[in-house]
């Protein structure tokens, strides 16, 4: 049962991290101005009767039902992820891994991945709290894409075992998981100041007065009375942020490029790395096309997916059993 419950929770993982991205490329963080009901209710209010009552406890705020049943949908999908993940923890606490081999690879994973949840609960209250205030919205994305992390560890132990040591890959793979965290924390501080379309040429900026702004772009701030969605930095700064989004992630591309030939020894591993390497690629077009597009919804989402896509590859071919003889294994390492 544990184990099939890893595989549902896993899955339900990636919707809930889809439809943050829908919900944030909606305009729909704050769709309901607290938390977690919304306008102080369970549900969204639909009869005149509390749609007055909501508007006269939220005078600043105007009701948009989409927007509104959106953001609900998101919390309601996460609520049942974070169901699921406190019974996995707790079915693993009382299951005996002695007498279970595909439980006893898990580890202290469970309760990791329970404590992560956790704090993605309080990380998408304060989204929501203050505001959409830019570090916190990056934060709680990079907390979903690193629930998927621990779900897609998790299953894959209870199907093949435990991944064999880190110190057997190519350093160039290393290298490549420190370039992919990077650019996902980049396109989460992207996305949270809107700084997707800051930029609408391959090497240049729209019409900017002034050079790039890098310090304002990744100084961190916050206002208690700054609503911060659709953005607050001057274009210097946005672009900044866009162009050092680029730049990583064509350095990443490079990277992934060099892993595919140090693994040609072995067919398997050479294979997923191309493929990682290629939807690398085809996610910088989709972004490029985005930005070059002023960011239209497809794109946006496209893009949202292809982040998702681009880490999944990545595990899959970092975990991936190694084929190399020790010889080989001593030359793609040195």
């Amino acid at each position: 049962m544990i184990v099939r419950l890893i595989r549902i929770t896993f899955l339900l993982s990636l919707v809930v991290v889809l439809l943050g991205g829908w919900t944030r490329i909606n305009y729909a963080g704050l769709g309901c101005p607290d938390w977690p009901g919304c306008y102080g209710e369970l549900v969204v209010p639909y009869s005149a009767q509390a749609i007055s009552a909501a508007q006269a406890s939220y005078p600043g705020q105007p009701i948009d039902a989409y927007k509104a049943w959106l953001e609900m949908l998101h919390r309601y999908v996460a609520g049942l992820l974070g169901v699921l993940v406190l019974a996995i923890a707790v079915l693993y606490h009382r299951t005996r891994p002695e007498n279970n081999t595909a439980v006893a690879t898990l580890g202290p994973l469970p309760y990791l991945l329970l404590g992560v949840v956790i704090v993605q609960a309080l990380f998408g209250m304060w989204t929501v709290t203050l505001q959409l205030t830019p570090a916190i919205v990056t934060a709680h994305l990079l907390g979903g894409l690193t629930t998927v992390t621990l779900l897609f560890l998790m299953q894959r132990r209870v199907s093949h075992g435990k991944p064999q040591s880190t110190h057997t890959k190519p350093r160039v793979l290393h290298l490549a998981a420190l370039l992919l965290i990077t650019q996902l924390l980049l396109g989460g501080w992207t996305s949270a100041n809107y700084a997707g379309w800051a930029c609408d040429k391959l090497v240049q900026c729209n019409n900017l007065n002034h050079s790039l702004d890098f310090s304002t772009g990744f100084t961190i701030s916050y206002d208690s009375n700054t609503n911060y969605e659709g953005g607050t930095l001057p274009l210097e700064a946005r672009a900044a942020i866009q162009m050092t989004h680029r730049a990583v992630g064509l350095v990443l591309i490079i990277t992934l490029l060099a892993a595919a030939l140090q693994l040609r020894h072995s067919p398997s591993q050479a294979t997923r790395a191309w493929c990682c390497a290629s939807i690398a690629a085809l996610q910088a077009i989709i972004g490029f096309s985005a930005s070059l597009l002023a960011v239209p919804l497809p794109l946006a989402m496209a893009h949202h997916i292809g982040a998702v896509a681009v880490l999944l590859s990545f595990l899959w071919l970092y975990f991936a059993p190694s084929t190399l003889s020790v010889r080989e294994v001593r030359y793609a390492a040195a």
